[in-house]
Parts: C-alpha cells; sequence; structure tokens
C-alpha cells in the first residue's frame, strides 16, 4: 500500500464510514507526532509544529491552505507567535475518515525546520 502521503483524498459522503479504532491503529504508525483529540464529541487528529518565530508560522500555515485547498480538504487551524496548531477530521461525518490520516501525513511532509 501506498504511504500515506502519496494517496488522495476521495470523495466524502455524509455517509461514508468513520476509521475504526484498529484502522486507526493502523494508519497511525505513519501520523505518529498526531494526537487524538475529542472536541464537543468529534474526534480529530491535532499537532502543534513549532517555529522560530510567527513569520514561519504563518508561512507554513499558507502552505497548508494551499494543500488544503488543493484537496478540498479544509482543518482548523490556529497561528501563533512560533507556532501552528493543525486540526483535521470531517465535517460531514462528524469524525475521522481516511482523508483526515491522509492530509495529516501530508502537513507532516510540508514540515521542515
Amino acid at each position: 500500500m501506498a504511504s500515506l502521503k502519496n494517496q488522495s483524498c476521495e470523495a466524502c459522503r455524509i455517509d461514508a464510514p468513520k476509521l475504526t479504532a484498529e484502522e486507526l491503529g493502523e494508519l497511525k504508525n505513519e501520523i505518529a507526532d498526531w494526537q487524538i483529540i475529542e472536541v464537543e464529541g468529534v474526534p480529530q487528529l491535532r499537532r502543534v509544529f513549532t517555529f522560530s518565530d510567527f513569520k514561519q508560522a504563518m508561512e507554513f500555515t499558507h502552505r497548508v491552505a494551499e494543500l488544503a485547498e488543493d484537496a478540498g480538504h479544509h482543518p482548523a487551524i490556529l497561528v501563533e507567535w512560533g507556532k501552528t496548531e493543525v486540526r483535521w477530521w470531517t465535517h460531514k461525518i462528524k469524525g475521522l475518515h481516511k482523508n483526515d490520516a491522509i492530509m495529516a501525513a501530508k502537513t507532516d511532509d510540508l514540515y521542515t525546520v
């Protein structure tokens, strides 16, 4: 199977299946730095990326935004001095889909310190 960062997101329907705990466990190996959190009952993938200043954090955020637009899948992003928090989940299914793991891996690929 191709690594997550080399896969593409698929169109997601409202009845698309959420990732099972087993599936997420298998995918987690490729996105080990991401936490699984729950926000208002919705599981999400979260990672905080650190930088030496605000400008670098913003440049990274811009690259994530371009990635998201190209894929048609958009995260929550919080930018602060020296860090960018990114959270991926699938709004339509109120949970995690394989697309979220793919985008997390692609986001990791954008990160260079």
